[in-house]
């Protein structure tokens, strides 16, 4: 299999080049992005490899089913940048559904204790042999409520973190775990009792900007806001006015609404024209991480395998029990539940 690589970061290409020379893929690098005007880069290739920030929309589908690629390889969990209805039929989408959930747990949890012991501003300003303690104040985890929206393997992972702190936990998702291990509230009183308010939700359409100006609004006054998962999950004009009018006390964002565009390059010598995303970074009160959550060794070798092994599973059977389509989990008549291709 020769497979088209977008998105390429040099953190990348060690354990996807072990990997697809142990199971006899050939991926080719491409540092841009998949895009319209890129696609055709795609042209004699027989899969596609993309990221988070890559764009998968009907005219980009349309251009691989032209150029004879049948297969999509995700290397993330995620999929809102693919439209998924409009690739059944043409184009084959696997993706991988778990890499190393402690990754993103750990890291929500060092940005939730940084931003709140304020050791990022302790770390600049001992750098400068500045040792005042004036302004660095925090506060206890233990006794505090932490929210945690999403209970699959992240959020629950984070959840158990959080117990671990001594702190009380309270759930939501629409598919509540039966296993009586965490305890599941409407969303109202979660907003009205967390100290802490983490995301661990995928993006669809009724989560979309699921933090708005209504929903902060009835949030704990002071509450702290966390986000690893999806950027649009949070309406940020909505979040700038809440930590304006002191109603949000902090917030830990590692994804962004409009990040595709910013995050993974490096900006500091030009100025960023987006002005929303510039006001929060400015903030004394915001911690930002450029999409770092997933960032260890340990699930970047998880990522590579997976997303390798898929490509060989399809190779093989022309289907995976990664594959993604619109119809799955959602009819009677799934096609993979049955153990058959998606088409």
């Amino acid at each position: 299999m020769n497979v088209a690589f977008f998105d390429t970061r040099s953190f990348d290409k060690p354990a996807f080049e072990k990997y697809g020379n142990e199971m006899g893929v050939s991926y080719k690098f491409f540092e841009t992005k998949l895009t319209e005007d890129t696609v055709r880069l795609c042209a004699g290739f027989d899969a596609v490899c993309v990221f988070v920030n890559d764009t998968v929309d009907a005219a980009v589908l349309d251009k691989l089913y032209t150029y004879g690629v049948r297969l999509l390889a995700l290397r993330c969990a995620g999929y809102n940048n693919v439209d998924v209805r409009h690739a059944y039929g043409k184009v084959h989408i696997v993706r991988v559904p778990a890499y190393s959930p402690y990754a993103v747990a750990e890291h929500t949890m060092a940005m939730l204790l940084t931003s709140i012991r304020r050791i990022h501003k302790a770390y600049i300003r001992t750098k400068d042999f500045n040792f005042s303690l004036d302004g660095l104040t925090g506060f206890d985890l233990h006794g505090k409520t932490a929210g945690v929206i999403g209970t699959g393997r992240i959020g629950r992972i984070f959840a158990d973190i959080c117990k671990g702190f001594g702190m009380r936990v309270l759930a939501h998702d629409p598919h509540p775990s039966q296993d009586g291990a965490l305890k599941y509230v409407p969303l109202d009183t979660l907003f009205a009792e967390s100290d802490v308010l983490s995301l661990h939700c995928p993006l669809t359409e009724d989560s979309y900007h699921l933090i708005n100006e209504k929903t902060i609004a009835q949030m704990k006054k002071g509450v702290v806001l966390l986000n690893t998962s999806r950027g649009a999950l949070i309406d940020a004009q909505a979040l700038l006015q809440g930590i304006k009018d002191r109603q949000v006390g902090a917030a830990c964002l590692d994804v962004y609404e409009e990040e595709s565009d910013i995050f993974f390059e490096d900006f500091s010598g030009h100025i960023v024209q987006d002005d929303t995303l510039a006001r929060l970074i400015s903030m004394p009160n915001v911690l930002v991480t450029s999409h770092q959550a997933f960032l260890t060794q340990e699930a970047l070798d998880s990522i590579a395998k997976t997303t390798t092994e898929n490509i060989c599973t399809f190779q093989k059977t022309g289907g995976s029990p990664n594959e993604l389509c619109y119809h799955c989990g959602k009819t009677d008549d799934c096609r993979q539940h049955r153990l058959e291709k998606c088409f």
